[in-house]
C-alpha cells in the first residue's frame, strides 16, 4: 500500500507545476516589482483583513468602511496586472476546491455530504 503522505507530496509537486500556479507565481512577481501595483494590492488586502477581523469579532462594518472597501476593489480591478492576478488566484482556488472534493470523497462515503445531513 502506498504512503498517503507520499501521494500528498506528489500532489503538491503537481500543483506547483500546474499552469495555474505558474501563471499566479509570474503575476505575483510582476506585482511585487511594480511599486504602485504592490501598494494598491497591499492596501486592498489590509482593508479586507480588517473587515474580516471585525466580522469574526461579531462587529458589523460601517457603511463608510464598506464603501471604502468597494472603492478600493474597483481601483485594483482597473489595474491590468492586479486584475489578472486576482483572476488567476480565483482559478487556482477553484482547482484546490476541486482537489479538496476529490480527496474528501472517501469520507463522504461514510458520513455523507453536508447536503445529505441537512434533511435529518
Amino acid at each position: 500500500m502506498s504512503n498517503v503522505y507520499d501521494k500528498a507530496h506528489e500532489l503538491s509537486s503537481a500543483l506547483k507545476d500546474s499552469d495555474e500556479f505558474q501563471k499566479l507565481k509570474d503575476l505575483h512577481v510582476e506585482v511585487e516589482n511594480d511599486e504602485v501595483a504592490k501598494r494598491m494590492l497591499d492596501n486592498f488586502r489590509n482593508i479586507q483583513i480588517e473587515l474580516q477581523q471585525m466580522q469574526m469579532q461579531g462587529q458589523q462594518p460601517s457603511e463608510e468602511e464598506i464603501t471604502q472597501a468597494q472603492k478600493q476593489f474597483e481601483m485594483v480591478q482597473q489595474h491590468e496586472v492586479i486584475s489578472k492576478l486576482m483572476a488567476e488566484e480565483q482559478r487556482l482556488s477553484t482547482v484546490i476546491s476541486d482537489i479538496n472534493k476529490i480527496v474528501t470523497e472517501p469520507l463522504e462515503e461514510i458520513y455523507g455530504t453536508p447536503e445529505d445531513n441537512k434533511s435529518e
